[in-house]
Order: structure tokens, then C-alpha cells, then sequence
């Protein structure tokens, strides 16, 4: 019980026995030089220096953070399975069409639309249409929206 707490405490105790033997020290000090031999403000400078000391010493410890914060950076390989199937009660409920839903992978794969008109031997304002009805069917404004919400509904991978 006695041990728990003085390691619970053991900073607040450091810091009083440090405070006891600074006071030990000043009342050593008056009597033998600065009270006696020099003048009044060499003494206050002196315990300014130390009080000093002691807050910028006491304002480290405390601003220190108590939990240490470790990043740990691990990669992370997703295999891309040939045995996915898209749910197809979300894709009957959305009524995609077969090119759309290739758009739409393809614009999860990272292409740009003029990337997917070349890919698919179409042209970019094909490609663009395909965008605009699949966004109107998704509900969303933009590819970061649509292919977020078409991977947490299951339909591309």
C-alpha cells in the first residue's frame, strides 16, 4: 500500500525533497556568505535562478505526454479473387446495366474516363454519359462517392 503510493506519487515526493534541500542549502548559504558578506539582491537573484530552474524543470515533466504514441506501418496485400460475385439484389435494386457496372469497376481500378474510352474502344462523351446515369442511379456526385458506396453494397470488388 505504502509502495503503491509513493510510486503513484514519487514526482510530487522528488519535488518536496528537492524544494526541502534548496531550503537546506539558502538557510546554509545566508549564514555563511551572501547574507553575511554580500548584498540583499545577489541573494533574491540567486533564489530566482533556482526557482526558475525549478518551473522550467516542472513544466517539461508536465507538458510531457503520458502515453507514447507508436506508429507501426505494415503492407497490406488485397488479392483481387476471381470467385467474387457481385450481390444481385443490390444490383437489381440499383438496375445497373452490364457497361455500367464495368464503368464503374474500371473508375475503382484508378482510370481516368478518357483511360475507361480507351480501355473499352468507346468514346469519352460515351463514357461521361455512362458516369452521369450510373451517379444518378448510385444517388451521388461524384466517382469517389459512387465507387465507395458500390463497394460497402458488394457489387464491385
Amino acid at each position: 500500500m505504502v509502495s503503491k503510493f509513493i510510486t503513484r506519487n514519487r514526482h510530487t515526493i522528488l519535488y518536496g525533497i528537492c524544494l526541502a534541500l534548496l531550503l537546506f542549502l539558502l538557510k546554509w548559504l545566508e549564514l555563511r556568505f551572501i547574507i553575511i558578506d554580500h548584498a540583499h539582491e545577489i541573494y533574491v537573484g540567486f533564489i530566482a535562478l533556482i526557482f526558475t530552474g525549478l518551473g522550467i524543470w516542472l513544466a517539461l515533466k508536465l507538458s510531457r505526454p503520458k502515453v507514447e504514441t507508436i506508429v507501426i506501418e505494415k503492407e497490406v496485400i488485397v488479392e483481387k479473387g476471381a470467385d467474387f460475385m457481385p450481390d444481385a439484389k443490390a444490383l437489381e435494386k440499383l438496375n445497373l446495366s452490364k457497361r455500367e457496372l464495368e464503368v464503374l469497376q474500371l473508375m475503382a481500378d484508378g482510370l481516368s474516363n478518357q483511360e475507361i474510352a480507351d480501355k473499352l474502344f468507346l468514346s469519352l462523351n460515351t463514357i461521361k454519359t455512362h458516369s452521369l446515369r450510373l451517379f444518378s442511379k448510385m444517388d451521388v456526385e461524384r466517382r469517389t462517392q459512387a465507387v465507395d458506396r458500390a463497394k460497402k453494397l458488394n457489387i464491385i470488388r
